[in-house]
């Protein structure tokens, strides 16, 4: 897992200073610690100075006591305040963003807190004129990576060839109880049943096969931090596999044990990579674990 690097923070602006010379992609790809993407998309917005000047070539070359500036915010993003949505990138195509736990994907039941009005209202302020379509979705208590397609065709290429496209997808959990494997594979067949509780069967029931490989990041005697990599992406399968193995994941009303430390579901989704739907260009986007996580392993 990368961890993300030490610099300085300054008002809008991170600062590095250069120590060898290397081109300007290949250096901030090595001491930033975020992804070819974010950082690609950065360059392109204009966000990059180099003593004081704005630089978007990929390839120039940095020289040591070089003083590199990279903006927090790429321009059409300046101005956009959420406690619920952080956008982590934006094309004409698509947008990548992180969202909290307690907000909905979409528009649901009597809730008007969802992403999809967050992101609306968004495009409508940044004279954009388009609207988010939901591709993939994330329970309301889950937090993490999602991306939304902002026209009908991209939407549509993402939705028929989603699993195509997603080359690797991963969750990381707080579950309960000390596992006892390091790591494994979860395979069963997931059915809902007439109260859309999901339960799952060893053998063929009529349902959805689903796999699931964990690996374990910590423990302790009471919880266990536990990563999860999706092979099939069905309803609620993290949380059912979870439950399967003895471990059901921390603060999970429908299928946990009432052990809930940190009051919230302990579910985050950190890794999200995919092939770019419209130029194939490979996207590789990662958020931090939960420091409320990492605190229950100090």
């Amino acid at each position: 897992m990368r961890l993300n690097t030490g610099y300085n923070q300054g008002g809008d602006y991170d600062h590095l200073t250069v120590k060898e010379a290397a081109p300007l992609l290949e250096y901030l790809l090595n001491n930033m610690g975020q992804s070819r993407s974010k950082v690609k998309a950065t360059l392109q917005g204009r966000g990059i100075k180099v003593d004081g000047k704005t630089v978007t070539q990929f390839d120039f070359m940095l020289q040591p006591g070089m003083k590199i500036a990279v903006s927090k915010s790429k321009r059409n993003q300046q101005g956009f305040k959420s406690r619920y949505v952080k956008i982590v990138y934006e094309d004409r195509w698509l947008i990548v963003i992180e969202k909290q736990a307690g907000i909905l994907s979409m528009a649901g039941g009597h809730s008007s807190l969802n992403v999809k009005t967050v992101l609306d209202n968004y495009f409508r302020q940044s004279r954009q004129k388009c609207t988010a379509h939901v591709v993939h979705r994330l329970d309301r208590d889950t937090s993490g990576l999602m991306v939304y397609a902002k026209d009908m065709d991209t939407e549509q290429i993402l939705e028929h060839s989603w699993h195509q496209l997603v080359y690797d997808r991963r969750y990381v959990a707080v579950v309960s109880g000390e596992m006892e494997d390091d790591e494994g594979t979860l395979r069963s067949w997931l059915k809902d049943n007439k109260a859309y509780i999901t339960y799952s069967s060893p053998v063929d029931n009529g349902g959805k096969l689903a796999i699931t490989h964990f690996h374990v990041l910590n423990r302790t005697t009471e919880h266990s931090l536990v990563e999860f990599r999706l092979e099939t992406g069905r309803k609620n399968q993290i949380r059912v596999h979870s439950a399967d193995l003895g471990h059901p994941v921390c603060g999970d009303t429908k299928y946990g044990n009432g052990d809930n430390p940190l009051h919230r579901l302990c579910l985050h989704a950190w890794l999200l990579c995919f092939t770019h739907p419209v130029t194939g260009e490979r996207m590789e986007f990662e958020t931090p674990i939960p420091v409320a996580f990492r605190h229950l392993f100090k």
